[in-house]
């Protein structure tokens, strides 16, 4: 069985892949990482505020800005890695994507990638799309195949099963 994808890739698309990334791949340790720093940040505030030689205002500061600069970065850091990476896949412009037993190749304006599965053997599903995730330890690499190129909507349940059978699912 094969299939195949037709699709220009979104900003929303690398955006929601990012997040997926981000949740199951190398950087998932940033989902605890930040808010840990925070509130570390915050406490050593707290500290230099009320210490018994008399307040540090100087580090106090720098360490609440420090504080300040992960809680805002956190949210945004899907965002600004989507805006990276989008601005190097939308230059290829139209993706056709067939995912066959044996390997999948994607096809763009001026690339052409082909993959065993094992190159992807991990992925995750979302409202619009299938995420799929390198083999590596960290999984870093990351291929979307957004479920509105299918040709019909009765394609999503295929694809799914085509991927059941051969990656696992996260």
């Amino acid at each position: 069985m094969t299939m195949e994808l037709v699709y220009t890739p979104t900003r929303e698309d690398i955006t929601d892949a990012v997040r997926v990334q981000l949740r199951y791949g190398s950087f998932r340790v940033l989902r605890w990482l930040m808010p840990v720093a925070a509130v570390l940040a915050f406490a050593a505030v707290a500290l230099l505020l009320t210490a018994p030689r008399g307040p540090n205002v100087g580090g106090a500061v720098l360490m609440g800005s420090l504080g300040l600069l992960t809680v805002v970065l956190r949210p945004l850091a899907a965002r600004l890695t989507a805006r990276q990476v989008y601005a190097m896949i939308s230059r290829q412009g139209e993706y056709r994507t067939v995912v066959g037993e044996d390997e999948i190749r994607w096809t763009a304006r001026d690339s052409e990638v082909v993959g065993r599965w094992q190159l992807t053997p991990r992925y995750a599903e979302t409202p619009t799309q299938f995420v799929l995730f390198s083999g590596d330890k960290g999984r870093v690499g990351f291929a979307t195949l957004p479920k509105r190129g299918l040709a019909d909507p009765a394609d999503v349940d295929r694809l799914r099963t085509l991927l059941d059978r051969n990656i696992t699912r996260l």
